[in-house]
């Protein structure tokens, strides 16, 4: 499939990925191009971002969740043939295994064959800027970096760099500009999990919109475009999503609960679910009439008084849950199952508590395979998830066992036959037959209330 596309990449987290790839959107949206993203790694939060600006969802692309076929597919699918801006995750050979590099934006590139313009934060330095850009070039046989945007650099420093790559690289980089000094009225404001949602930036639009004006001058979309015209077309195996009968399925969203993988609820969505959003922060019941519930993983820890005294969501939750209702409830929705969080009431359908640590308490990558039979099929079922965040919980549960990719274990998860609850973020499409088992699991539950 023929599909024009490009990864801004980092040399480290924070050096202006985010907001170089919002800038451009933005850009490419002024000129009326048909315009799609795509997201490397695990994260929920910059896919927000991406969809802000160009009004449809972002996928995401994450080797470890996802092989070559899956990966090409979701791209694929989400482009439609399209140009595609894809952000790329911490820096751009920052992975996991015995080099470092697994499961990395490079091992992205590499997989769905994709040109890269690598971001470099040029702040206080110059020729030093050749150094890094050379450093990541060689660091590998085929780096597939074809292009550099320099951040944080004044139009004579850009201009004296771009000359010198010139001389030293000649045309096997592309200089695409700069991004200038931003003011603090168009910066992404930060969390303990990472930049703050982008539906909780009242003026996200106005400081997209006026870093866009900014960048208009100084990103030269035409040579961006040239290299996204540079990549192959792809060809890959399409996953078979089969279709079911129809079922409601109510997820919370909201502030609180706001952390999806938007291609698990696509998937679901082709197999026949009609999706109905509902928030738990407005007091809002369980949808009437629903057949499963997801709750999903966010920042309820920063709204608990509310959670805490919005009694008619926490009921119907409850009572769904005690109803046999098929149920998945990550991270955030696993600890307001519980009995408390911070010290406020929550659902108290389980009986642990969880609690702020003050820091890091599980992060990475986890494959989880099951204890015994339950919501995802039989014994020896194996999930591939992701952990990150700073509350912990005083029983965490043993349906499961995690396994790190550096062979590091534990148990985790509250695991019956109608619910999954623990803290790793699931990743269904990495197992379509235990996605199907709980919409299954749904239609029987929507049977049995007739």
């Amino acid at each position: 499939m023929r599909t024009p596309r490009v990864i801004i990449a980092g040399v480290s987290s924070g050096s202006g990925k985010t907001t170089a790839v919002c800038a451009i959107l933005s850009l490419l949206k002024q000129n009326n191009a048909d315009v799609r993203a795509c997201k490397c790694g695990p994260d929920y939060i910059d896919p927000m971002f991406h969809r802000k600006v160009t009004g449809v969802p972002c996928a995401g692309l994450d080797p470890f969740f996802c092989d070559g076929d899956l990966l090409k597919y979701l791209l694929c699918k989400n482009a439609g043939g399209r140009v595609t801006v894809i952000e790329g995750v911490m820096g751009y050979y920052d992975g996991t295994g015995k080099t470092g590099t697994d499961n990395s934006t490079f091992t992205v590139a590499g997989k769905t064959d994709s040109p890269v313009i690598l971001v470099v934060d040029g702040k206080g330095s110059s020729s030093s800027i050749l150094a890094v850009t050379e450093g990541f070039l060689k660091f590998t046989d085929d780096s597939r970096i074809k292009g550099v945007l320099l951040n944080r650099v004044s139009k004579m420093n850009y201009e004296n760099v771009r000359r010198l790559m010139a001389d030293r690289f000649g045309d096997k980089i592309v200089p695409v500009g700069y991004i200038p000094e931003l003011p603090e009225d168009c910066r992404i404001p930060s969390r303990h999990l990472g930049l703050v949602t982008a539906d909780e930036i009242t003026d996200l639009s106005r400081r997209i919109g006026r870093t866009a004006a900014l960048c208009r001058e100084t990103i030269d979309i035409n040579a961006l475009l040239s290299v996204a015209d540079t990549a192959p077309e792809l060809m890959f195996k399409a996953p078979n999503i089969k279709r079911y009968g129809k079922i409601k399925l109510a997820v919370a969203y909201d502030n609180a609960f706001c952390f999806y993988y938007g291609d698990t609820l696509d998937m679901f969505r082709e197999m026949g679910a009609d999706i109905e959003f509902f928030s738990p922060l407005d007091d809002m019941p369980v949808p009437d009439g629903s057949d499963g519930l997801i709750i999903g993983g966010g920042y309820p820890e920063l709204y608990a008084d509310r959670l805490e005294s919005n009694t008619k969501a926490k009921e119907s939750v409850k009572k769904a849950v005690l109803s046999g209702m098929p149920v998945i409830a990550e991270c955030g929705g696993f600890q307001y199952l519980g009995k408390e969080l911070d010290g406020k009431e929550m659902c108290n359908v389980l009986g642990h508590s969880s609690y702020d640590t003050g820091g890091l308490v599980r992060f990475g990558y986890v494959t989880l395979t099951s204890k015994k039979d339950g919501l995802f099929g039989a014994a020896g079922t194996e999930l591939k998830a992701h952990e990150f965040h700073y509350l912990d919980s005083t029983d965490n549960g043993n349906g499961f066992t995690a396994k790190k990719p550096n062979g590091k274990e534990w148990e985790c998860a509250v695991y019956t036959d109608t619910l999954y609850a623990g803290y790793p973020h699931l990743f269904l499409m990495s197992n379509i037959s235990a996605a199907e088992s709980f919409y299954k699991k749904c239609l029987e539950y929507k049977e049995n209330k007739r």
